[in-house]
């Protein structure tokens, strides 16, 4: 049997476990997170909208956050397959993993001159 050292003390066999308030999620809330999509010109002109928020299940993509999208139908049912998109302020790809609380830009196609 091995001794604990003096002075060092045997972990506590009870686990403190935090009930939902003190954990700021609610049973329904596990497994799932939220980011705040933003829409720029012609991706905002199809959806009528500026921004949005999104559920999304953890370890979602930003290319199963378009799907998402997309599947609102509507407006959202044009947007493209593959569009441009910023995750926090960065170019991202589709493979992209999304994390509770953050921010993706849809970038419209930009023509010029």
């Amino acid at each position: 049997m091995h001794r604990i050292p003096a002075g060092m003390h045997r972990p506590s066999a009870r686990i403190h476990r935090l009930d939902e308030t003190q954990r700021g999620t609610s049973s329904t809330d596990r497994g799932t997170m939220k980011v705040t999509v933003l829409l720029f010109a012609a991706h905002r002109e199809l959806v009528g909208q500026s921004d949005t928020v999104a559920a999304l299940p953890d370890g979602a993509t930003v290319e199963s956050l378009l799907s998402e999208l997309r599947s609102r139908g509507g407006g959202w049912a044009r947007l493209p397959a593959r569009a441009a998109v910023a995750v926090n302020r960065k170019y991202a790809a589709g493979e992209t993993i999304l994390a509770d609380g953050d921010e993706v830009a849809l970038i419209p196609p930009v023509a010029g001159g």
